[in-house]
C-alpha cells in the first residue's frame, strides 16, 4: 500500500503521524507543506522502502523522523526545506544519497553518513547552514561527491574525506566558511 500523491498535501493542521506497517511507499509530495507536521513515526515492524520526491518538502517545523531500516531509496528533494529537522539517522540499506534531499535542512548539526554510502549526489546537503560535522562510518564504500553537495554549509567546521573516494565535483564545499 503507498500514500498517494499529495494525500496530505497542505494539511496546515496535520502536527503529527505514525505511518502503519503496511505501508511500503510514500509518493511524491505526500506531506509536501504540512507546515504543522512536527513527528513522523514508523511502527516497529515498518515495510517502507521507498520515499520519493519532494514527500515531505517545506514541512519547515518537522523536527522528528527516524527512517525505518528497510528504506531503500529517498528520492530528489525529500526533506527539502525541512528547517526544523534536529537529526537524521540514514539508513544502511541507502546506497546512494539523492539530489536535494536534505537541501535546506538548515537546523541539521551533525550527520553521519553510513558505509554503504557509495554516492553523494548534488546539492544534496546544500544550505545545511547549521551543519558543523559530517562523519563517515569506518570502510566507507562512498566514492564520489557531486557538484554542490554541502555548499553554503557556513557552519561547517570538520569533515574527513574518505579514502575510498575517487572523485569530488566542483563547488562541493563552496561557501563552507568555517572549514
Amino acid at each position: 500500500k503507498n500514500i498517494t500523491k499529495r494525500l496530505f498535501n497542505k494539511c496546515s493542521s496535520l502536527s503529527q503521524i505514525t505511518i502503519p506497517s503496511s505501508v511500503t511507499v510514500i509518493e511524491q509530495f505526500a506531506f509536501k507543506r504540512c507546515s504543522s507536521l512536527k513527528k513522523v513515526s514508523f511502527t516497529d515492524d515498518s515495510s517502507l522502502v521507498e520515499i520519493h520526491r519532494y514527500a515531505f518538502k517545506y514541512c519547515v517545523n518537522l523536527n522528528e523522523i527516524e527512517i525505518p531500516s528497510t528504506v531503500n531509496l529517498i528520492e530528489e528533494g525529500a526533506f527539502l526545506g525541512c528547517s526544523s529537522l534536529l537529526q537524521i539517522k540514514i539508513p544502511k540499506s541507502l546506497s546512494v544519497i539523492n539530489s536535494l534531499v536534505f537541501y535546506e535542512c538548515s537546523s541539521l548539526t551533525s550527520i553521519e553518513i553510513p558505509s554503504s554510502i557509495t554516492s553523494i549526489s548534488e546539492k544534496a546537503f546544500k544550505k545545511c547552514s547549521s551543519l558543523k560535522q559530517v562523519i563517515f562510518e569506518q570502510f566507507s564504500s562512498l566514492t564520489r561527491i557531486k557538484n554542490a553537495a554541502f555548499k553554503n554549509c557556513s557552519s561547517l567546521t570538520k569533515i574527513e574525506i574518505p579514502s575510498s573516494v575517487t572523485k569530488i565535483e566542483g563547488k562541493t564545499f563552496c561557501g563552507c566558511l568555517s572549514l
